[in-house]
């Protein structure tokens, strides 16, 4: 029984269960059905309204496109009777451009007849001139050119004063302007910049502490100071003063290394080739440091950067240079600071003025390595290093060479370097180079004709000039002192200023008895 039952249970329950599914599932269709004619209704709906709302855009795209037609229409028509206007007025324009055309060409036909008539007219006077010129040197018998001369000759001889004094004027009122201009740049740059004096020897002279050293320097068989020389490229000499070794080349710088490598010979006392080798090529290091730091120093105190590092030690070799007795890299470094104060007097480019005055000397720190003057190194230093054509000039000029000054930066290199090397204190000369520019201001004076006597005085500062006052008039005297002036800035090289004062004097002398 309770098998059936379960059976039975189970079907009825199944029963059930299928009447409530396919209840259910109706359900979920019918309501299915109701939500898609819903849907169906608000989409008929919205079509219908979309419809209205196309129809109300077409007709208001047609109101718009009429009226767009209508007012194309208006504006070309505007344009065609523009254009008609146009049209006329360039007919009308052709037509006055066509008469005066033709006026322009009738006034072209009368001005070459005119010209024509010109031309004929001028050759007739040409030749009535040709014809008197030969008329007045028959009755005259002068040519053209003798009259020309004493005609000028005359007037020379009964104006004389009158252009003497405007001669004197007009240079004397150039040489104020200029001479104050100048005189205000170049003092306020020495005023700014005031540098200490200091001089250098060429000589060096190493002291012995006892008469002993000297055969040790020697060496059995003169081995010791023919290593240092070999070394060093330098010649000792050692019986010429006592207790004292003096070097000589024509190197600074080999100098310099030897110098110190002998006073480190001196208090070692180890001498000996092996020692001696040690010891020059330390030295050598040293030197080749201390000429970069130099270098580098001079650099940084000018504010110039950006410079090549080989051209930088270059720099460094002038601090051993010297230029009668005048370090050469501190002269070079003044000038650089004189030129940077007078460029930006001028408004000009300080950098530049900086690195021309810097490097106008640069040549001498090869001069003994390579041939050619100093000039002419420091223009292929420049070359080389890529510096502006600007300083490459001026370097080529700083020393009145190539064709003189041409620029500002030339003339500021050259005064610069002249202020720096001139002040007092700066340079020694010796007593042969003195000498021999006196001579030499005294030969340039005396070889004009008309001169007397000739006296180079104040140092060279001054050449005084005595004509003979029959065959020099004050003209003449005023021409003499400018010609031998420009020779002497042509043929000499000198610090400073030289004045030349020719003196003319006549004296008439009566008796009474």
């Amino acid at each position: 029984m309770n098998i059936v039952e379960i059976v039975l249970a189970a079907i009825v329950g199944a029963g059930l269960g299928y009447w409530w599914k396919t209840t259910a599932t109706k359900q979920k269709v019918n309501n299915a059905e109701q939500e898609a004619d819903k849907i169906l209704g608000r989409a008929k709906e919205k079509l219908v309204q979309a419809e209205q709302k196309e129809k109300e855009i077409v007709l208001t795209a047609r109101d718009e496109a009429s009226k767009i037609r209508e007012r194309i229409e208006r504006e070309e028509k505007e344009r065609r009777t523009e254009l008609s206007d146009l049209e006329k007025r360039l007919i009308v324009k052709d037509e006055n451009l066509d008469k005066k055309m033709d006026d322009l060409e009738r006034q072209k036909v009368a001005i070459v007849a005119k010209d024509k008539e010109i031309l004929e007219v001028k050759d007739e006077v040409l030749r009535i001139r040709e014809n008197q010129l030969k008329k007045l040197e028959e009755i005259a018998k002068l040519s053209h050119d003798e009259a020309k001369e004493q005609l000028f000759s005359r007037l020379e001889k009964e104006h004389k004063d009158e252009v003497l004094v405007l001669i004197k004027e007009v240079e004397r009122e150039a040489r104020d302007t200029a001479d104050e201009k100048a005189r205000e740049i170049i003092s306020e740059a020495i005023q700014r910049y005031a540098a200490d004096t200091a001089t250098e020897g060429t000589t060096f002279s190493v002291p012995l502490p006892s008469d002993d050293l000297k055969g040790r320097i020697i060496g059995r068989e003169g081995r010791n100071i023919q290593a240092f020389e070999k070394a060093t490229g330098v010649d000792l000499i050692i019986d010429d003063t006592p207790d004292t070794v003096v070097i000589s080349g024509f190197d600074p710088i080999r100098r310099h290394i030897a110098k110190r490598a002998l006073e480190r010979l001196l208090k070692d006392g180890r001498i000996q080739p092996a020692r001696i080798e040690e010891l020059v090529e330390k030295a050598d290091k040293e030197i080749q440091q201390e000429m970069k730091k130099a270098g580098e120093d001079a650099v940084l105190e000018l504010g110039l950067t950006g410079l090549d590092p080989d051209l930088i030690k270059i720099v460094g070799r002038l601090n051993f240079r010297t230029s009668y007795g005048q370090n050469v890299l501190r002269h070079s470094v003044e000038s650089a600071h004189l030129a940077s104060m007078m460029a930006s007097q001028l408004g000009m480019d300080t950098r530049m003025a900086k690195l021309s005055a810097l490097m106008h000397d640069i040549g001498k720190a090869l001069d003994h390595e390579y041939e050619g003057s100093h000039t002419e190194l420091s223009r292929d230093i420049a070359v080389k290093y890529g510096l502006p054509k600007e300083i490459i000039q001026a370097l080529e000029t700083s020393h009145e060479g190539f064709g003189g000054p041409k620029s500002a930066l030339d003339f500021i290199t050259m005064a610069a370097d002249a202020i720096s090397a001139a002040r007092p204190g700066a340079r020694r000369e010796s007593a042969e180079n003195f000498v021999k520019r006196l001579e030499d201001l005294e030969r340039i004076a005396k070889s004009y004709e008309g001169v007397g006597k000739a006296y180079a005085i104040q140092a060279g500062r001054e050449v005084r000039i005595m004509v003979e006052p029959t065959k020099v008039d004050d003209l003449e005297a005023a021409k003499l002192a400018r010609n031998v002036a420009t020779q002497i800035e042509k043929e000499m090289t000198y610090p400073g200023q030289v004045k030349v004062l020719v003196i003319r004097e006549t004296r008439a002398e009566g008796l009474a008895k």
